[in-house]
């Protein structure tokens, strides 16, 4: 087994190392910062996005994130929404990438005509989804993107035309039973830079949780097809220093880190605040009362 994984690694390594060698030598300008990060073996992680407000968007775009995680799919965020959003931080350092609703060809050209540098498409079940995705998302002849307006030629260069379907990120999540079946199909799809596993949602639909033998037989099943393929694998931020060979992570929501922060903050004004009486919030120090 632990030779297999290293052969995997070696592979997705040089897969990276050849896609990075073309892009150089085609001279093709670079700037999907989270692309070119992990062509280099980078780890790279979004904060997620759930609201309209643009200062939340900019705070979050500004916080230290490599890129936000737009969620589109299971929020009332109108594309005309996200756009205001992402103009309002144009030259925030995080790059913008949207969870679309669907595979739908109108949704993945509005979201590519926002100015979105990553799509991230939900519940794949069958390559045929991910083939539908890179054809929306793709100007030809890799695709069928047509020439609509938007604000991503302000947003990215005058020569973004020639240069979008180098810089564009496109990624499967695998969510069910029947998606982590036909991983190594999905993962095979030209186009798709990545596979995403969906921690939640495939213990909602196994019915496992994390640590069981199944569930984990699951998650090796889509990250192992993912390497084989020479893709990569993504998954939620707390997997970032729990499992090797993730690149590419889902931060909480703001809600979540809002929540978190607010916490973090009581408990250094008052360590008894959310402690029972006569707990030690420091060993050595008063009980509280």
């Amino acid at each position: 087994m632990k030779t297999t994984k290293l052969l995997l690694g070696s592979v997705l390594t040089a897969v990276i190392i050849i896609q990075s060698a073309l892009t150089q030598a085609q001279g093709v300008r670079m700037y999907n910062t989270v692309k070119t990060k992990l062509m280099a073996g980078e780890q790279v992680v979004g904060g997620t996005v759930e609201t309209a407000d643009p200062d939340i968007y900019c705070t979050m775009a500004n916080a230290g994130f490599d890129f936000i995680w737009i969620e589109m799919q299971h929020s009332p965020l109108s594309f005309s929404e996200v756009a205001r959003m992402i103009w309002a931080c144009r030259d925030a350092p995080a790059i913008p990438f949207i969870r679309v609703p669907d595979d739908s060809e109108g949704a993945i050209q509005k979201a590519t005509d926002i100015g979105a540098l990553g799509i991230i498409v939900p519940m794949v079940d069958t390559p045929g989804k991910m083939e539908n995705a890179v054809r929306y998302a793709k100007y030809p002849p890799a695709g069928r993107r047509s020439q609509g307006g938007g604000q991503y030629g302000r947003l990215w260069g005058r020569d973004y035309r020639q240069t979008w379907n180098d810089n564009v990120m496109i990624m499967a999540m695998i969510e069910t039973l029947e998606g982590t079946e036909a991983s190594a199909s999905i993962a095979a799809v030209d186009g798709v830079d990545g596979i995403f596993v969906a921690s939640g949602d495939l213990g909602s639909f196994s019915g496992k949780h994390q640590g069981d033998p199944e569930y984990e037989a699951l998650v090796t099943q889509i990250k192992q097809e993912t390497e084989a393929a020479g893709k990569f694998v993504g998954g939620p931020s707390a997997w970032m220093s729990s499992r090797d060979g993730y690149n590419f992570f889902q931060a909480p929501s703001t809600s979540s880190l809002i929540r978190i922060g607010a916490r973090l903050t009581l408990e250094q004004a008052d360590p008894c605040r959310f402690l029972p009486s006569g707990a030690t919030p420091v060993e050595g120090e008063n009980p509280c009362p």
